[in-house]
């Protein structure tokens, strides 16, 4: 399987050290890598939910943990507006906190990856619940609605 987030995020880190990087519109970039990652967690919960084979959920767990280490650097001052961005002030006038849930989300992807990686559905199903409640976390803070 493809880890799409990584696919994504290891495009964006080459266009981040390349010439071109004041073309890059971090808005787009951080958009099509959240839906990424949304597809990966679909996948996920649609494993779990099923009662399937967990280990095939590392890879895109491990994506989202990936992706997860580069969300605060893709919200840079300037990137408040346009795009049809819905990213609340409170992204750069809190960054710390939403640096932490990013953490956050990293390490409980993480932790599911390791579950996967040794076939335990219970744990898989436990940490999970967990990256949800990050994302739900982020967006209930940092994201209109």
């Amino acid at each position: 399987m493809i880890k799409n987030c990584a696919l994504a995020a290891a495009i964006v880190l080459a266009g981040l050290g390349g010439a071109r990087a004041a073309d890059l519109d971090p808005i787009a970039v951080r958009q099509a890598g959240m839906a990424l990652q949304g597809g990966d967690f679909a996948f996920i919960r649609s494993v779990v939910a099923a009662k399937g084979d967990v280990t095939h959920v590392e890879d895109a767990a491990s994506a989202i943990a990936e992706w997860a280490a580069l969300i605060p650097v893709l919200f840079p001052k300037g990137s408040e507006t346009g795009g049809d961005t819905k990213a609340k002030p409170e992204i750069w006038s809190d960054p710390d906190g939403f640096k932490k849930i990013a953490v956050a989300l990293g390490e409980a992807a993480t932790k599911l990856a390791a579950a996967a990686k040794a076939g335990d559905a219970d744990a898989v199903a436990a940490d999970t619940k967990l990256v949800g409640q990050q994302c739900g976390a982020c967006h209930k803070a940092y994201r209109q609605k």
